[in-house]
């Protein structure tokens, strides 16, 4: 459980009240300090709890770990998954294993050691590769709509629409903006004054607790935020609307119940996915900064940097077949290895 704010004010350690004071800048102009270093306050600073995290963190990473490495290790060594689906799902697994170890080695980190601070330059680093993961992840869940789509209303015309060449476009291209977004993202906020305080409360840099350190007008920022947040987010989401529109108004003008099953099915994973991902998104950032509770957004900021990339491997190959088949044959060969070494 999240301690509220009035006792995290009321049980700030003695250590973080030493790094709070030495963290400014001795460079003074117009009496305002400089900021060149934060301390985050973390999930929670009670002790217990913090052993407690701990454990779950590491449990919760190394599932991360084993999934989504576990399901690229699959599709690439079985030829049966080398399909458009799969290099899809196979680059989202990257992504989320990405996105994921941007930020939780160092909530390990402080959880272990007590130590939560982060300099200028890793705090920026961190945003921009969580910022750019975010962002490509959103687009290749488009990616995996088209797929279905083309998959499931035009079948004839399936290996000619996804290509192994439309699929590297559509890869290069969501990486390439999702890098792009990230960039001027970061740049707007990073070149904002933060005088106010360096303690960030959050378990990592997130952009509306870092927003509210900074003594610079931030209007123009948080509409370059909201501009891009939204047009990625709005491009991808319509992708999806349409596709899965064509497809339910495809699969509706199946007579067999089987026919219809099967289509379903082929898409049930990939929509829940999309509804965790979204549901998420955007209840953490299409919100007034005003509006922003430090414990909510803990709590949904650990739902999508730790629980989602723990569950999308999960969600595709629980109910996923071909996956499962490829599990069974690699366990085979495993086992065959094992018994039969030379």
């Amino acid at each position: 459980m999240v301690p509220s704010p009035s006792l995290e004010l009321y049980h700030t350690s003695d250590y973080i009240t030493r790094r709070r004071m030495t963290s400014v800048s001795n460079d003074i102009m117009e009496n305002r300090s400089e900021v060149n270093e934060f301390i985050l306050v973390g999930l929670t600073d009670a002790p217990v709890l913090q052993v407690l995290f701990f454990i779950m963190v590491t449990l919760i990473y190394l599932i991360i770990l084993v999934g989504n490495l576990g399901i690229v290790a699959l599709i690439s060594r079985d030829s049966c998954l080398h399909t458009p689906m799969y290099f899809f799902l196979r680059n989202l697994s990257l992504v989320d294993f990405g996105l994921s170890s941007t930020i939780i080695p160092k909530v390990m980190t402080g959880l272990l050691t007590g130590d939560m601070v982060i300099s200028y330059n890793a705090c920026a680093t961190q945003m921009f590769f969580f910022v750019a993961f975010a962002a490509i992840e959103s687009f290749l869940l488009a990616f995996m709509a088209y797929d279905r789509h083309a998959a499931v209303c035009r079948p004839l015309h399936y290996t000619t629409i996804m290509t192994s060449k439309m699929c590297a476009y559509m890869l290069s291209g969501g990486h390439i903006w999702g890098f792009l977004s990230s960039s001027i993202v970061i740049g707007s906020i990073f070149s904002l004054s933060f005088c106010r305080s360096n303690v960030v409360h959050h378990f990592f840099c997130d952009i509306p607790p870092l927003l509210v350190l900074s003594c610079s007008e931030i209007h123009i920022t948080e509409s370059i935020v909201f501009i891009l947040g939204s047009l990625n987010g709005s491009l991808s989401f319509l992708i999806i609307f349409f596709s899965y529109l064509l497809i339910f108004n495809t699969v509706l003008k199946i007579r067999s119940a089987d026919g219809r099953q099967k289509a379903f099915s082929t898409c049930a994973s990939h929509l829940t996915a999309v509804f965790i991902f979204y549901g998420t998104c955007t209840f953490m950032y299409f919100r007034p900064t005003s509006s922003h509770s430090m414990d909510s957004d803990k709590m949904v900021s650990v739902f999508y940097t730790m629980v989602i990339p723990m569950l999308n491997p999960l969600i595709y190959s629980l109910r996923n077949k071909e996956v499962k088949n490829a599990f069974r044959k690699a366990m085979r060969r495993q086992r065959l290895q094992f018994d039969h070494p030379f």
